[in-house]
């Protein structure tokens, strides 16, 4: 039998820009599994195996790396994990696994060069060090892909939502028995309120608000956000 303790919401605390940033990885503990939801940035292991061990748990005790998408933040660091920890399943939906695998060129890469193109000139320096951090980015080979609504064993049963917008493979995970939801970046907290992530980086965003819409019209007790944390 699950409870709330097999849902764990880790916090991993960085500095960028001279300020203090944080971002939400989830645990899922079930019999015989231990499923991490998203992983951080490149060279974040430290701060992931800092985050678990606060909770109990090891890097190497993981059984999967469920990837949302393909974004640096959410899946930087897999490549590392996969290499220490080759017995661990990495997961993701059979729209987004092309480009987690580097089979297909990034699209948050891809976006970046464009609009670096078209920045003044003032900017191009960040634009720069951005496009620059995307084409740094290691691919990391998908062992399992996974499709909407399709149920998965972990913390009890959870469902796959594909809720694109952000990117055309986003997918979140509903926790029906807690009726949780992990949301990716298919939304964020702000100001107490989900919203949809970084509206000026979604690679659809008229499909992202359809997204976030469904997501709201759920029985949710609690939205679980890598990027603000509960709601």
């Amino acid at each position: 039998m699950t409870d709330f303790n097999d849902v764990i919401l880790l916090t991993l605390s960085f500095e960028y820009q001279q300020q203090i940033h944080e971002i939400h990885p989830v645990l899922l503990k079930s019999e015989g599994d231990l499923v991490l939801v998203d992983c951080g940035y490149p060279n974040f292991l430290p701060q992931l195996s800092e985050a678990m061990n606060a909770h109990g748990y090891e890097l190497e005790e993981l059984t999967a790396l469920f990837i949302t998408h393909q974004d640096d933040d959410h899946m930087g660091a897999a490549a590392a994990l996969k290499r220490l920890y080759p017995h661990i399943e990495i997961v993701t939906s059979e729209l987004e696994a092309p480009y987690v695998t580097g089979e297909k060129r990034n699209l948050r890469l891809v976006q970046a060069e464009a609009v670096l193109a078209s920045m003044p000139e003032a900017h191009k320096p960040f634009g720069r060090e951005f496009v620059a951090r995307m084409e740094r980015l290691e691919p990391v080979k998908v062992d399992r892909t996974v499709k909407h609504g399709e149920r998965l064993p972990w913390a009890g049963g959870c469902e796959i939502m594909m809720t694109p917008g952000h990117t055309p493979g986003h997918a979140s995970l509903y926790l029906e028995p807690f009726g949780f939801l992990i949301t990716g970046d298919a939304a964020v907290v702000e100001n107490d309120e989900l919203v949809i992530a970084n509206p000026h980086f979604c690679l659809d965003l008229e499909t992202a608000k359809a997204s976030l819409e469904q997501l709201k019209k759920l029985p949710v007790k609690q939205y679980l956000c890598f990027h603000g944390g509960r709601i």
